[in-house]
């Protein structure tokens, strides 16, 4: 087996989805099949049980999990004794953000850091940012650019990039849904009469949750989203409203197929940084990164 293979089978244990699975390893569903089949006749043993509706862990997957954050763990320490103290700093480093965190911060982050460290090998992998936190704690990640959550999980080190207020979205083009907008306009029945884009997971479903805690309100859910920037997209045409982060509308491209809906001192807003484990700042590399973000943030 092959540290790759290590990783393909992490990211199929934690989404349990071979499509979703492949999207994020960057590789088509019949060659995730494939790499996860390899490693289970290797192993001699299944790792997953599938069917047509379901993936789920073996006992044997479970205890793979375990075995196999260590080995990828170990592998990046490794190859960080191996560093030269008299040469340049050279290595590999592997980051987690949203498409958007790739424009406000990851981009100037990683042109600091390429121009000190040009030897380090920068691997990025985007995604919904609700994933965040968690491929840092399983040793997917080096690094991610994570919503800060409301208990920070112990042993993360956290560095603030940045803040973000939310909005509630709404298309403007004619459609059904602004044909509500109009009928129940200054009306408390609002919220009750539309239907919502909900994420899937994170900290922006927590503040939506809240959100319709405080409004006495079981939103009409069109469906649940995993990613902010398919959540303006679907906003866009209609299908519902959504609640995202301010910074994400400003990099979106639907930005002027949307119109803002009046939540003034309803949504608490969200607060975004730079997570990794605290041991892992132990690695020059990794610390070399963590620098270059002090430095700009």
């Amino acid at each position: 087996m092959d540290h790759k293979q290590l990783g393909y089978f992490l990211t199929l244990a934690e989404t349990l989805h071979f499509a979703r699975a492949s999207e994020l390893c960057h590789v088509s569903a019949p060659t995730l099949s494939r790499q996860i089949k390899q490693l289970e006749q290797e192993l001699g043993t299944e790792l997953f049980i599938r069917d047509n509706r379901s993936v789920i862990l073996t006992p044997h997957g479970k205890a793979f999990v375990e075995y196999s954050q260590a080995t990828l763990a170990k592998w990046r320490q490794f190859k960080s004794h191996c560093q030269d103290n008299e040469g340049p700093l050279s290595g590999e480093l592997s980051m987690y953000c949203s498409v958007t965190a790739t424009y406000s911060f990851t981009y100037e982050l990683f042109a600091l850091f390429r121009k000190q460290y040009p030897a380090v090998e920068l691997n990025l992998n985007t995604g919904d940012p609700a994933f965040s936190i968690n491929h840092v704690q399983t040793g997917k990640e080096d690094l991610a650019v994570a919503v800060k959550p409301s208990t920070l999980p112990q042993g993360l080190a956290y560095l603030p990039l940045g803040k973000s207020q939310l909005v509630v979205i709404a298309p403007v083009m004619d459609c059904p849904l602004t044909d509500i907008l109009n009928r129940y306009q200054n009306s408390s029945a609002l919220w009750a009469n539309l239907p919502f884009i909900m994420p899937e997971h994170g900290v922006l479903k927590e503040r939506v949750d809240a959100f319709c805690t405080v409004q006495k309100l079981t939103p009409k859910v069109y469906a649940h989203v995993s990613g902010h920037e398919a959540m303006v997209a679907l906003a866009s045409l209609g299908f519902g409203v959504a609640c995202v982060p301010q910074i994400v509308l400003d990099q979106s491209p639907f930005q002027q197929q949307v119109q803002y809906l009046d939540t003034r001192g309803m949504l608490e807003g969200i607060e975004i940084g730079l997570v990794c484990k605290q041991k892992r700042l132990q690695d020059p590399v990794v610390n070399a990164l963590w620098q270059c973000a002090t430095e700009l943030f």
